[in-house]
Formats: C-alpha cells, sequence, structure tokens
C-alpha cells in the first residue's frame, strides 16, 4: 500500500526526523507491526507570516518495496578508441559535457588551465593568508571552476534548458546527498562539492576521457572557418572532431584570443557592486520574525532582494545575487593588483555569518568612455573597478569595506566590524572604489531594502567591494539551435563564460546541450 501526503508542518515536527516519523503514522493511523517506510520527496520553507511553516510531500510504502528515489545509474561506456572532441574548461559545464560525450560514445579531452581540486586547495591558502594570487589556479580557476569553493546552490530558473532531475541526479550519483532532490533551494556545500567533483573526474577517466590539468589553452588551430583544435601552453597541437570552450566568466584571455583571431564576440549585459555581511543572526531575526534566534530546527535564514532605481533619468537595477547564508566571503582575484570578492558557504550553513552581492545593472552608456576597447569594453571597465579596490585597501588581498549605514549616510567609516573574510578588511569611501552609476543607485537601492526589511541597515552590516563578476561581461555567439559559432564551424561556446549559463545547474545543463549538438553535427558513430 502506498501513500502520498501533502503535509504543512512546524518545524519542529517537519524538521526533526523522529517526531516526523511519529506524526506520519499517528496521522495514518498505522500500527507499530506495519513498519512504514516513509521518505520525503519535497520540502521548502514558508516564511511570510509570522508563524513559520514548512511544507512536505512525502510518501509513505506499508508492505511493499518502494522504488528507488535516482533512476537507474548511467552505464558509461568505455570510449577510449571512439573520436574525440576537445573541451576547454573542466568547470560545471565541461565535466557535464563530457560526461554526456560519454554516454553518446565520444572520448572528451578535457583542457584545465589550473590544478585538480586537491592540489588547488594549496593556492586557495596562499590567498586568504599569504595575499598570494595565482594566475592558474584560484577560486575561480580549477578543477570544478568557480563553483566548487562557493555555496554549490543548484537552484535554477532555466526549466526550458534542460533536465534538472536528470543533472541532481548525476550529482547524487557521484556523491552528493539525496536531499538535494528533495529541498525546493537545494545545494550541496563547499565541503562536499570537491568530493562531488573528484568522483565525477573519476567517471571521465575509467570511461577512456582524458583530463589535463596545468593546461591552458594558448591558440587555436582553424582551417577554412572550421577549428580543427587547440595549442596548449605546452606547445602541444590537440584534434578533435569539435571544441566546447567552457572557460567560465573570468578566463579573460580566451576572449582576448578569439579577438585577435577575428573570431566573433559581443558585449552583454551584466552588473557589478559589492558582497554585504551580516551576522546571520539578523537575517534569521529578520526572515523568520523571532527575537532572540532561529532555534534548533530551522536552516540560516536567506533572502532575495530587488528593486528599480534611477540616476541621472536612467533606470537601473539593483538586486541581491549569490546569497550566502551562514558563510564565507572569499578572495576571487585572478591576478595580482585586483580584489574581487565572492561567497560560498559550506552543507551545514553554520557560519555566524551571511552574505550576498548587492549589484547594479551596467547600461551601455556606462561603456561609452571604453569604446575604444570594441567588446571587450566592459571587462576593461571590470579591471578597473577591481584594481582600484586594490590600490585603496592597500594594494595587497585585504578588501575595502564600509559600514552600510554610514555609506548611505556619505559617511567613512571609523571602525569595522569582525568578518569572515580571511584576508582582512580596511575601511574606505567605498565612494572613491565605484563609479557614480554604481555607488549613487546601490546607496538608494539600500535605502528601500532598510525600510522593507527592518534591521537590514542595523549597524552591524557591512559592505564589502568589489563584487565585480557576476558574470561575463562578453558573449560567445552562437546559433540558437545548433549551439555552434556562426563563424567558425565546430566552435561551440559553452555555459557562463560564453553568455548561456548563470551557476552551476545552468552550466551543467548547457553543458549537456552543447556535447548532444557536436554530437549530432560532427561525429558518425
Amino acid at each position: 500500500m502506498q501513500h502520498t501526503l501533502q503535509l504543512t508542518l512546524a518545524p519542529e515536527i517537519a524538521l526533526d526526523d523522529e517526531n516526523f516519523r511519529r506524526h506520519i503514522i499517528q496521522k495514518l493511523r498505522l500500527r507499530e507491526g506495519d513498519e512504514p517506510f516513509i521518505r520525503k520527496t519535497r520540502q521548502s520553507i514558508d516564511a511570510r507570516s509570522r508563524q513559520v511553516k514548512i511544507n512536505v510531500q512525502a510518501e509513505v510504502y506499508i508492505g511493499e518495496t518502494p522504488p528507488a528515489l535516482t533512476g537507474s545509474p548511467i552505464a558509461y561506456q568505455d570510449v577510449s578508441q571512439r573520436p574525440q572532441a576537445l573541451i576547454v574548461g573542466c568547470g560545471p559545464a565541461g565535466m557535464f559535457a563530457a560526461l554526456r560525450l560519454i554516454e553518446l560514445g565520444i572520448k572528451p579531452i578535457l583542457f584545465e588551465r589550473g590544478k585538480d581540486v586537491r592540489a588547488r586547495r594549496r593556492d586557495l591558502a596562499a590567498i586568504n593568508k599569504d595575499h598570494f594570487v595565482n594566475p592558474e589556479s584560484n577560486y575561480c580557476f580549477g578543477e570544478g571552476g568557480a563553483g566548487t569553493y562557493s555555496d554549490g546552490k543548484l537552484y535554477t530558473r532555466s526549466n526550458k534548458r534542460g533536465d534538472i532531475r536528470r543533472v541532481l541526479e548525476i550529482f547524487v550519483k557521484h556523491g552528493a546527498s539525496e536531499q538535494i532532490l528533495i529541498d525546493t533551494h537545494p545545494h550541496i556545500g563547499t565541503n562536499k562539492l570537491p568530493v562531488v567533483v573528484s568522483e565525477m573526474r573519476e567517471s571521465i577517466l575509467k570511461a577512456g576521457g582524458e583530463i589535463h590539468f596545468d593546461a591552458k589553452v594558448t591558440n587555436l588551430i582553424i582551417q577554412d572557418n572550421q577549428i580543427k583544435g587547440v595549442v596548449t601552453n605546452d606547445n602541444t597541437e590537440h584534434t578533435g572532431i569539435g571544441v566546447i570552450v567552457a572557460t567560465g566568466h573570468s578566463a579573460r584571455d580566451i576572449y582576448e584570443l578569439l579577438h585577435e583571431n577575428n573570431i566573433l564576440i559581443e558585449s552583454k549585459s551584466f552588473a557589478m557592486g559589492v558582497r554585504i555581511e551580516h551576522p546571520q543572526n539578523t537575517i534569521d531575526k529578520i526572515q523568520y520574525h523571532c527575537e532572540t534566534d532561529r532555534g534548533p530546527y530551522l536552516p540560516a535564514a536567506s533572502y532575495s532582494l530587488v528593486t528599480q532605481t534611477r540616476y541621472k533619468g536612467v533606470q537601473r537595477g539593483v538586486f541581491s545575487f549569490c546569497m550566502c547564508p551562514g558563510g564565507f566571503i572569499v578572495p576571487a582575484a585572478t591576478a595580482s593588483g585586483e580584489v574581487v570578492v565572492n561567497g560560498m558557504s559550506p552543507s551545514r550553513r553554520d557560519s555566524p555569518y551571511a552574505n550576498s552581492g548587492m549589484v547594479v545593472t551596467i547600461e551601455e552608456a556606462d561603456l561609452a568612455p571604453y569604446k575604444d576597447f570594441g567588446p571587450m569594453a566592459g571587462l576593461q571597465l571590470q579591471k578597473e573597478l577591481e584594481q582600484a579596490a586594490c590600490k585603496l585597501a592597500g594594494a595587497t588581498q585585504t578588501a575595502p569595506a564600509q559600514l552600510a549605514a554610514d555609506f548611505v549616510k556619505s559617511k567613512t567609516s571609523a571602525q569595522l566590524r569582525d568578518t569572515s573574510y580571511q584576508p582582512g578588511l580596511q575601511s574606505v569611501d567605498l565612494y572613491e572604489v565605484l563609479p557614480a552609476h554604481i555607488a549613487f543607485p546601490l546607496r538608494d537601492a539600500l535605502s528601500g531594502f532598510g525600510r522593507k526589511m527592518r534591521g537590514y541597515l542595523s549597524g552591524d552590516a557591512q559592505l564589502i567591494g568589489v563584487e565585480s563578476r557576476t558574470s561575463s561581461p562578453v558573449r560567445i555567439p552562437r546559433e540558437r539551435e545548433t549551439c555552434e559559432h556562426p563563424q567558425v564551424k565546430g566552435l561551440f561556446p559553452c555555459g557562463e563564460g560564453a553568455g548561456y549559463a548563470g551557476g552551476i545547474m545552468s552550466a551543467a545543463m548547457d553543458g549537456e546541450r552543447c556535447a548532444e549538438q557536436l554530437v549530432k553535427l560532427y561525429a558518425a558513430v
């Protein structure tokens, strides 16, 4: 016998395994001897009213074996002797493209400029402790991409881009918790992702694929408007039936390489600003309407904010980005002489801090001073902002910061608060870092958010700069149906760096799609 239940429960019932089981048994009037199998299949938090509730969908099986929560495991075939395709970049787009190629009978060869996920940790420690940035191995570059050492958020609105459930199940089959199949806003956590990434690597290698680390692509092999392969930093030429470029949003040299080879690239919209950090308890009180703390059952609270402002007659969007409850702010620079910040959270989200990007849309008029840079005008604006942040904060990885309330009042902060950002903070007037078209819309938006969320502009909230890598300012164009570059046959721009994704899930789905199109067009298998 099977029951499917839709429940709205108090946190102490829904989020405690024993209490939840007892509630189901009582609700269905089961006997102890029935030995029901009970599992959740969907779970979300409703904090709109003062009494927080948990919406749960559950399945109950009595006297029968329940089906697996995931589908049949994928059997990756041996492709060691099959035609090969090249993938530039070993982030989620590149790794999922590789796994999909294997399913379709093609050998993937991945080139990653950075190190494997374990060796990469030493370079991250050097950034945090010694302020030394390795331009090839950092929070953005290395196995797993920028997402590996981030919150591992797996929520996306890109329902039309691919099979979300399939991608989640692939993560589960490589070590992620089945909880990501249940939560409405799933995440893996920065402490869990490296293990998952390592297992995905092993699947690729066991199937006969190749992954080359410390292998930076320095040139392209193009004949008669068709890409034949790539050249790596050891001057080795590699050829294949097609090339998927999945380098992430910070591989500026790839855009420069394409531009130098007269391969079409375009500017695209993006946003920049700061990170805002609060004590997690402050956000919990606001979101859960609690007087002291959230209690033992509720997870660290998150938020999402968006508004429209006007600056010099131009409407600008200001919004929160990549909110990390119970998380940390990390240095995400990819070169010396720049300061970039990003957010991450462990799987338990148990840090005493909450942080979120707070960014302003960049309009076409903002790029007018950089018109000589053509499609890379946004990159130049991005660079200048990051370099200004570094210079004003002391020319290390120390980040410029200001209390949020002081920023709204145009007042330099006499003293900053404790922070999760390990390299440290320097009190700076952020109006000296941020251009006016970012600073003034940000100020107006923060004032509005403070009215909307009472306590958001408390004295413990501080702004830390700069959050400049929300997405790439450049798009590598491609045909809508085939995902192929309109000018160079066999070249498949993919993922976040190419301008077609905005996070782990959308990048993974885009990687699968590009792999499928490459096989459809160029593989006679």
